[in-house]
Order: C-alpha cells, then sequence, then structure tokens
C-alpha cells in the first residue's frame, strides 16, 4: 500500500476523539432518559418493558446499521423503509407457496441486496445524487409493491418462522440475539478492515480518495448493496413478527431509520461516525418513544418529537464539525 493511500484511509486523529466524546454524551442521554422515565412510569423498569425496548431498537438497528455505512460515504438511502415493505411481502409469498422458510428469508434477503445494488449503480454509474436515487426509488418500491399486493394481506406463517422475530432464547428475544451477532459484524467490518477504513475515507474526502487508489465507485456498490441486504434482513425479522405480509409495511420506517444513524452521532457530510454509535441511536430513540406511550401522550405527537430530535442531532453534528475544523 502507497504512502498517500495510508494518509488516505487513516481517519483525522480529532474526529476519532470527537467520536469517542459524542460517544460518551450520547450513552449518558440513554441513561438520563432511563432515570427520568424510571420516576415517572412504574412500568418502565419491569422485565417487559425492558424487553420490550431491546426488541424494538433491535429492529430499527438492522436497518440503520446498513445505513450508517451509506451515511458515512456522505450519501442517503430514502428506500430502506420500502425496501423492507417488497421485500417482506416476497419472502412472505415464497414461504407461502413452497411452504420453506429457508427459501423464503434467502429470497427476501436477496430482494433486499438487489434493490441495495440497483441504488449503488444509479449513484456511481449514472451519477445521480443518492439522495434523489433512492428517493425516486422509494416511490418505485412503493409502486411495485402495491401492484404485487393488490390490496392482499399475507396471514398465517410457519411456527419455526414465526420464533425469528417472536420467541425467547434463555430469557432474551431473539432478535436481540440478531442484534449482538450483527452490531460485532458491524464494528468489526467498519473499525478494523482496509474496507471500512476506505468507506471513512471516501465519506472524508472523495477526489483524495479516489486519487490515493481507493476503487470509490466498487466501495459505494458495496455499501448500498449492504445497506440493502440489511433492509431484506429487517423485512424477515418484521415478517416473522408481524406474521403478516401488506404493502404499508414500511411506510413509518426510514425515518426512525435515519434518525437513530444521526443520533448515534454518524455525520451526514460522511467520514464520521460508527456503527456502534447506530446502536444507541436507535436505543435513545426507542427509549423515547416508549417513554411517550407510558406516559400516554398521544401518537400525534410523536412524529413532531422524533423530527425535533433529528433536527438537534444534525445541528449538534455542524457544531462539532465547526469546532474540529
Amino acid at each position: 500500500m502507497t504512502d498517500i493511500t495510508k494518509a488516505a484511509i487513516a481517519p483525522p486523529r480529532s474526529f476519532l476523539s470527537q467520536d469517542a466524546v459524542q460517544l460518551f454524551y450520547r450513552l449518558l442521554a440513554a441513561f438520563l432518559i432511563c432515570a427520568v422515565l424510571a420516576v415517572l412510569s412504574d412500568s418502565f423498569l419491569s422485565l417487559g418493558n425492558i424487553l420490550n425496548v431491546l426488541r424494538q431498537a433491535s429492529l430499527t438497528f438492522f436497518i440503520a446499521s446498513g445505513l450508517t455505512l451509506v451515511v458515512l460515504t456522505a450519501g442517503l438511502d430514502l428506500s430502506v423503509g420500502a425496501n423492507v415493505a417488497l421485500s417482506a411481502c416476497i419472502a412472505g409469498t415464497v414461504i407461502h407457496k413452497t411452504g420453506s422458510p429457508a427459501l423464503g428469508i434467502l429470497t427476501g434477503l436477496a430482494c433486499g441486496g438487489i434493490v441495495g445494488l440497483l441504488n449503488g449503480i444509479m449513484v456511481t454509474a449514472l451519477r445521480i445524487p443518492s439522495f434523489i436515487a433512492t428517493y425516486g426509488m422509494l416511490w418505485v418500491l412503493n409502486g411495485l409493491t402495491y401492484w404485487y399486493m393488490a390490496g392482499e394481506t399475507l396471514h398465517g406463517f410457519p411456527t419455526g418462522f414465526r420464533q425469528i422475530g417472536s420467541g425467547y432464547l434463555f430469557g432474551l428475544p431473539i432478535p436481540v440475539y440478531l442484534l449482538l451477532v450483527f452490531l460485532g459484524i458491524g464494528t468489526f467490518f467498519a473499525q478494523r478492515t482496509i474496507w471500512g477504513q476506505e468507506i471513512y475515507a471516501i465519506g472524508a474526502n472523495p477526489v483524495a480518495a479516489r486519487l490515493s487508489g481507493i476503487p470509490v465507485a466498487r466501495r459505494l456498490l458495496l455499501v448500498y448493496a449492504v445497506s440493502g441486504t440489511m433492509a431484506g434482513l429487517a423485512s424477515i425479522i418484521f415478517l416473522s413478527r408481524l406474521n403478516s405480509a401488506e404493502a404499508d409495511i414500511g411506510e413509518s420506517l426510514t425515518l426512525p431509520a435515519i434518525a437513530a444513524v444521526l443520533i448515534g452521532g454518524t455525520s451526514l457530510f460522511g467520514g464520521v461516525g460508527t456503527v456502534f454509535g447506530t446502536f444507541i441511536g436507535a436505543l435513545i430513540l426507542t427509549l423515547v418513544l416508549n417513554g411517550m406511550n407510558l406516559l400516554s401522550v398521544s401518537a400525534n405527537w410523536q412524529p413532531l418529537v422524533t423530527g425535533i430530535i433529528v433536527i438537534l442531532a444534525v445541528w449538534l453534528d455542524m457544531k462539532t464539525r465547526r469546532r474540529a475544523q
């Protein structure tokens, strides 16, 4: 590896220290939210509610973890929610027609990955800004899903398949174990592999990354394909958890996933952030939503609160970057 390549893929030291400081503050925020909710609600610290929070956070994390890699390259994937819906409906159909959960799972993952790859092709080969490309893909996927389902809903999947999203192992929901596995894989990939460091370099300075020999287009294809595949995985979890598939299953999933990434400290400008931070972001967002439900806050106010949290996260990100520069 040449010296210029090493320089390009080495994240600035100040940004790494900023990551550590921001992660500490986010952990502190999660702890304070728990403390406040424990005082305001008698049922917050119940075992059932804690397990419910972990399960909900894991569902958001599956979508947001792949999205984190896209945002690290200074891109955005607005189609993840629609991708979950289409993948879930196709996977559910395969399970119904073949009786094979394994084939349905593979189909859901493949569908999600193909959608992500198409997003990557639009961004790299057609040079369409990711915001526009994935926003267009969102509408394409919504149209395909509503046409494919034709107003119908799939119900009744095998008991074994339903254990993926609803089952327990040693007292913990199975999605929590999957979260730990993919949290470890995502953190190792982003922090400990050359490919992960190249993704940081592309987000920090794509021109320098290209001049230093990093295959920018191939790495971008990879991150969009991973984001799509993780949406496919989330579709399997949702399908198993809900025991049904319908066209509008993904309409409320995109904003929480983006919010988890931003609350977790990943910069919209690229090059800064961690998969573990996204997990903390998903946990904070779930705690806030869970707290509003426990305190009987109207559902009409919950999107407003989520939006305010996202705006604050972006404002703090911009303020931190100005100080670092």
